[in-house]
């Protein structure tokens, strides 16, 4: 199929905006947004950019996003990266998989994956948060001590990431240090923050999330089958 030299450069330009970027808004540059929208042959050549790329292309609300796929380490992040922003210095697996069920807990209590939209609250407060990652990673080892087979439920190693996290300090004057669990939260949620997914507001300890997350959960994550296995892994409902 031959494409004319104006779609051509006009996918160029949006594909490179959305690589300085990472999305773009219809108010922010609305020839570009118009372009890809009215567009379908613009729009495959972008979206074929973003194959190329490792990288999914989507458009949410007034919004166009760049959104690179898990093994992308270079427009997104390696496990080792990850590790080397989230956790304490010589972290073991244990605690990088402490960071991400942290994150996947703060996603639960915002987003119940029903109805029109899937967020359910405006905002968490960062000792709430605390107490419900304890809560959860009791209750999953508290299931898998019942459990016949003894195996971890969901592949979640529950029993290492609870003893990654209890071997954390804590701090009730808010150390920021990796070392304790006030510091994880801390360095977490800046993380998030940075990414445009959270709005951490330190001196009232909330959290609110942001319409970038709000627009990722309701039209990508949080589908029926996504959803369940979210609620499966953090032991929210039974396998059937």
């Amino acid at each position: 199929m031959a494409y004319e030299f104006e779609n051509i450069r006009m996918s160029q330009e949006i594909f490179y905006y959305l690589l300085e970027n990472h999305e773009l808004r219809e108010d922010d540059d609305r020839v570009l947004y118009k372009s890809y929208s009215e567009n379908e042959e613009i729009q495959n050549l972008v979206k074929s950019q973003g194959e190329v790329a490792g990288s999914n292309i989507e458009r949410y609300g007034n919004t166009i996003y760049l959104i690179p796929r898990e093994e992308n380490n270079y427009l997104g992040f390696s496990k080792a990266q990850l590790k080397a922003v989230l956790c304490k210095s010589n972290a073991t697996d244990k605690d990088y998989y402490l960071s991400q069920f942290v994150i996947l807990t703060l996603l639960v209590e915002f987003y119940d994956g029903q109805g029109s939209t899937s967020k359910t609250r405006d905002y968490i407060r960062v000792g709430e948060l605390q107490n419900r990652i304890s809560e959860r990673l009791k209750e999953g080892v508290a299931r898998l001590e019942e459990s016949d087979d003894k195996v971890e439920e969901d592949g979640i190693a529950f029993t290492n990431i609870l003893e990654a996290y209890e071997s954390l300090k804590s701090d009730e004057r808010g150390s920021r240090a990796k070392t304790t669990k006030e510091g994880l939260l801390h360095n977490i949620l800046n993380f998030l923050q940075k990414q445009g997914l959270i709005d951490y507001v330190e001196q009232d300890e909330m959290i609110k999330t942001t319409k970038k997350l709000d627009n990722f959960m309701d039209w990508n994550l949080l589908n029926k089958n996504n959803y369940h296995r979210i609620l499966k892994v953090l032991g929210e409902e039974s396998n059937e």
